[in-house]
C-alpha cells in the first residue's frame, strides 16, 4: 500500500491528542472525515490501530508500532520536500514568496524592489494563496517566506516578525442602514449576520468575525468565501458584512460595497514568516531585512 502522508499526520495527531474531536480541531477536518481517514490507513494496512471507547482513543500494539516510526517518516518526507523545492528555486534563482490579499500594502512593491537591488538576477515571485490558507502556502513548504496576516493556524511553528499593524474597518453593502455612518461601535455589527472564512481556517476566521470581541455574544455568519472577489461579491449582495483591514478600502473596492471605520476592535498585524530551516538561508534573510527596513512593527 502506497500511504498518503496526510494519513499519517492525521494518524499522529489522533494518536497525540487520544481524541478524534481533539484532533479533528487541531487538523481543522471534521470529526466524521478523520475517522473515514484512520480506517482507511487501518484497511490499507490491515491492522486496528487504536481501540476505541466512551473515553477517546487508545493506540493498539500495532499503533504504538507506528506512532514510534511516523515522526521520523513525517520530518525525513518533510525536509526532502523543502530541500528539493528550495534547489529548484535556487537554480532558477528565485524566491517563492507566498501572500494573502494585499500583502504588505503599499510598501510591497518597495520590498521586492529592495530585494532584486541586493540580489542582482534573483527574482521575488508573488504566490498569492486563498483564505482557506492563511499561512500563504508556507504550512505545505509551497513557498519560501511569507506576508502574513496575524493570526493563522500553525504561526507558533514558524519564524515571524511583525512589520506593522492597521485598523480593522468594517466592510458593508452600499444600502446597509449603517453605511451612512462616519464611525461604527462594534456592538452595533454583533447581530448583523458576517462574510467569513471557511471554518478550516481556524484562529484566522475567528480572528476576522472578531469572536473573542464579543462578550460572548454569538456570530451569526451570512456566507463563507475564500477569495477576495467572491468575499466582495458577498457584501455587495448583502449576505452579509464583515471586518477588513484598513487598506481594504484602497485595494478592494467595489461598486455597491463601502468601508467604514470600526471601535471597540483590536487592530490587524502584517508579518513576514518563514520556516525555521530557512534561519540560515541568506537568500530568504535579505527578504525578510528587506521586509523589515521597509517597515518597522508598531
Amino acid at each position: 500500500m502506497d500511504v498518503d502522508t496526510r494519513l499519517l499526520r492525521y494518524f499522529a495527531a489522533v494518536a497525540e491528542e487520544g481524541s478524534l474531536t481533539r484532533a479533528a480541531e487541531r487538523l481543522f477536518v471534521s470529526q466524521p472525515a478523520l475517522t473515514k481517514q484512520i480506517r482507511r490507513l487501518e484497511a490499507g494496512l490491515g491492522a486496528e490501530l487504536f481501540t476505541r471507547s466512551r473515553t477517546g482513543m487508545t493506540l493498539t500494539e500495532p499503533g504504538r508500532a507506528l506512532a514510534q516510526r511516523v515522526p521520523a517518516l513525517l520530518d525525513g518526507w518533510e525536509a526532502a520536500r523543502r530541500e528539493t523545492r528550495s534547489a529548484a528555486s535556487r537554480a532558477a534563482r528565485v524566491l517563492r514568496v507566498g501572500f494573502i490579499a494585499s500583502a504588505a500594502n503599499e510598501a510591497t512593491q518597495p520590498i521586492v524592489a529592495e530585494f532584486a537591488r541586493r540580489r542582482p538576477g534573483w527574482r521575488a515571485e508573488m504566490r498569492q494563496a486563498a483564505w482557506s490558507d492563511p499561512s500563504a502556502g508556507l504550512a505545505d513548504s509551497d513557498v519560501d517566506v511569507a506576508l502574513v496576516r496575524l493570526p493563522f493556524p500553525g504561526q507558533d511553528a514558524l519564524r515571524v516578525t511583525v512589520l506593522f499593524g492597521e485598523p480593522r474597518w468594517a466592510a458593508l453593502p452600499g444600502a446597509h442602514p449603517l453605511a451612512a455612518r462616519d464611525t461604527i461601535p462594534f456592538h452595533d455589527l454583533w447581530d448583523e449576520p458576517f462574510v467569513a472564512a471557511p471554518a478550516e481556517t481556524g484562529r484566522w476566521r475567528e480572528y476576522w468575525l472578531a469572536a473573542d470581541e464579543r462578550d460572548g455574544h454569538p456570530v451569526r455568519v451570512g456566507a463563507v468565501t475564500e477569495q477576495p472577489d467572491d468575499w466582495l461579491s458577498a457584501i455587495a449582495n448583502g449576505y452579509g458584512v464583515a471586518l477588513a483591514p484598513e487598506s481594504a478600502a484602497r485595494f478592494y473596492t467595489r461598486p455597491g460595497v463601502v468601508y467604514r471605520p470600526v471601535t471597540g476592535v483590536s487592530p490587524s498585524r502584517v508579518a513576514v514568516a518563514w520556516a525555521p530551516v530557512d534561519d540560515t538561508n541568506p537568500v530568504v534573510q535579505d527578504f525578510v531585512r528587506c521586509c523589515r527596513e521597509t517597515h518597522t512593527a508598531t
